[in-house]
């Protein structure tokens, strides 16, 4: 039996609507803390294990416990420098590390990042002439850092034929502001491997 062409229309409709909702998408909530290997890339769990390793090394160094123990100095956290090939967010690798610190409840911190944005507000609260001058934050009353923590993030890349070597590694060092001295520095390694099989999967 020949089909008509409005039939031939209806079937190609219901053809094409059975293969749309057989390629929808799902999304669900995943576990942050699982171990993600979706590539040999940069991703979520080497940001988490560098984060906590650099902060249980700082803490536990013990100049540092020494200099904490009956103060909590005043640091600023430099952006990590990113020296991969990649395009990696080192911002959320800093913040990780300053969250970490902060909770700590071991140092006090002054964000350097928003310096421009609180020169705009004082400068608005002194000479605006909009803000109640007795109310007013003056000038050159914040405090000063003590302490600078800065750090670099470098990989190596080898490939060869299916398997490629990815060799991650983060330097960080805490820096007393007045002299100079290195206070605190350590580093973190990652290697990644990715391998295809004889199918190329």
């Amino acid at each position: 039996m020949e089909l008509t062409m409005k039939q031939f229309k209806v079937i190609f409709i219901l053809a094409a609507v059975i293969g749309l909702s057989a390629c929808q998408s799902k999304v669900e909530y995943g576990d942050a803390t699982e171990v993600e290997t979706v590539n040999e890339n940069f991703g979520s769990t080497d940001l988490q294990a560098i984060a906590a390793k650099m902060v249980d090394s700082m803490l536990t160094f013990p100049p540092v416990v020494a200099m904490t123990a009956n103060d909590r100095p005043i640091i600023f956290v430099d952006k990590i420098k990113n020296k991969t090939s990649e395009h990696i967010d080192t911002e959320s690798v800093t913040d990780s590390i300053s969250n970490k610190l902060l909770r700590s409840g071991k140092f006090r911190f002054i964000d350097m990042t928003k310096v421009d944005s609180v020169r705009k507000q004082l400068d608005y609260q002194n000479n605006s002439g909009m803000v109640d001058p007795s109310t007013a934050i003056n000038f050159g009353r914040q405090i000063g850092a003590q302490f600078m923590l800065y750090g670099n993030l470098s990989s190596i890349v080898k490939q060869d034929g299916s398997t490629k070597d990815v060799y991650y590694k983060m330097t960080m060092r805490l820096m007393d502001l007045e002299t100079g001295l290195i206070e605190w520095s350590d580093e973190k390694e990652i290697r990644k491997v990715k391998s295809k099989s004889f199918l190329g999967l």
